[in-house]
């Protein structure tokens, strides 16, 4: 071969290599972690993927769903990295299993988000949340502000329907409940960490408790929409009417529904969007080699962490519908279309 040649195939060999170094370097993944909540195909991937394209509209992105199975969540965190994720926005099935997938990304200078869930074990690069702990404990306070405006004795029963046990995010919620509960005056008569958030689960679990306390139980403080869908099925098929005030979080369609109707008494609103996209930012600043500016830390990673509403049936027209979060033609069909006309929603 001679040198022009030489020079020539040296070039073109540069040329390939300076272009998988760009495809690795923009190439990010979002990985979460089940199906059980509807949010991450409705709300969390779509919200992300339209970010990304507005701030690297040239980023190769790659969505997985792990459907609550850890050992399925490393393998596809492996596989991305294989596929060249240098960034990994990762919203972990088992918060503590997690660490191990940081260290891996780490140690192939791989950057890690965490994301709505924190990983406490070993610092993640970043992490972008709501205030878990402030939404358990504004959940928690509400449905108690609601019971003693109701008049509710002080020394009647409650019972609180947490998160998953391997979720760090659903210990905080659980932490933040606590802390209402505690200072209520109201008994705490049980308490269940659900499995991966399974409304079927929380539903089983509750049916049971209504079985063991009957009309003791004047409210529950369920940590999520699921669960208190869950819970509220158990009442009614146990035939409870009315259904005891009942407390969520994600302000889901369903629940939206159910606090129309009457069945929930408070949810909260935090549309997923907002995490969503201030993970894209912090994803393509530190593709870019800034450090993005935190708000607060915890489990010693930088963090970003945002207060949401609480949403009862006397705010949810301003809160989601007169702030476009939901529209009325998703909202109130059928049944529920007598409950939005009663509340002004339109």
């Amino acid at each position: 071969m001679n040198a022009t040649a030489l020079k020539t195939a040296a070039a073109i060999a540069i040329s390939m290599a300076g272009a998988t170094a760009a495809q690795a370097a923009t190439t990010v993944a979002f990985l979460m972690p089940d199906q059980a909540s509807t949010r991450y195909e409705e709300h969390d991937w779509p919200g992300f993927e339209a970010a990304m394209k507005e701030l690297c509209a040239d980023c190769t992105l790659i969505y997985q769903n792990a459907n609550a199975d850890a050992a399925l969540q490393q393998q596809q965190f492996n596989s991305v990295i294989a596929q060249g994720a240098t960034i990994v926005v990762l919203d972990p099935v088992d918060s503590a299993a997690a660490a191990a997938l940081v260290e891996i990304a780490h140690s192939q200078d791989v950057k890690v988000i965490a994301y709505d869930r924190p990983i406490p074990d070993l610092p993640a690069d970043y992490y972008v949340s709501f205030d878990n702990e402030g939404i358990g404990n504004a959940i928690a306070q509400s449905l108690v502000d609601h019971l003693k405006a109701e008049g509710v004795a002080e020394g009647s029963g409650v019972l609180q329907v947490n998160g998953s046990p391997t979720d760090a995010a659903a210990g905080l919620i659980r932490d933040g409940i606590d802390k209402a509960l505690d200072s209520s005056g109201y008994e705490t008569l049980a308490e269940f960490d659900t499995p991966d958030w399974a409304p079927p689960a929380a539903q089983e679990w509750v049916a049971g408790q209504i079985t063991r306390f009957g009309d003791q139980i004047v409210g529950v403080v369920a940590a999520n929409d699921g669960t208190a869908g869950g819970t509220i099925a158990a009442f009614k098929a146990a035939g409870v009417d009315p259904v005891p005030p009942v407390s969520g979080n994600d302000a889901t369609i369903a629940a939206l529904q159910l606090i129309i109707a009457g069945d929930q008494y408070n949810t909260i609103s935090k549309p997923s969007e907002i995490v969503a996209r201030a993970a894209a930012e912090v994803a393509v600043k530190l593709m870019n080699g800034e450090t993005p500016e935190a708000t607060h830390t915890l489990y010693d990673t930088p963090s970003q962490l945002f207060t949401p509403a609480v949403v009862t049936a006397e705010n949810i027209k301003a809160e989601i519908f007169d702030k476009g979060i939901q529209t009325a033609a998703e909202v109130c069909t059928g049944e529920y279309a007598e409950g939005c006309s009663a509340l002004g929603i339109q």
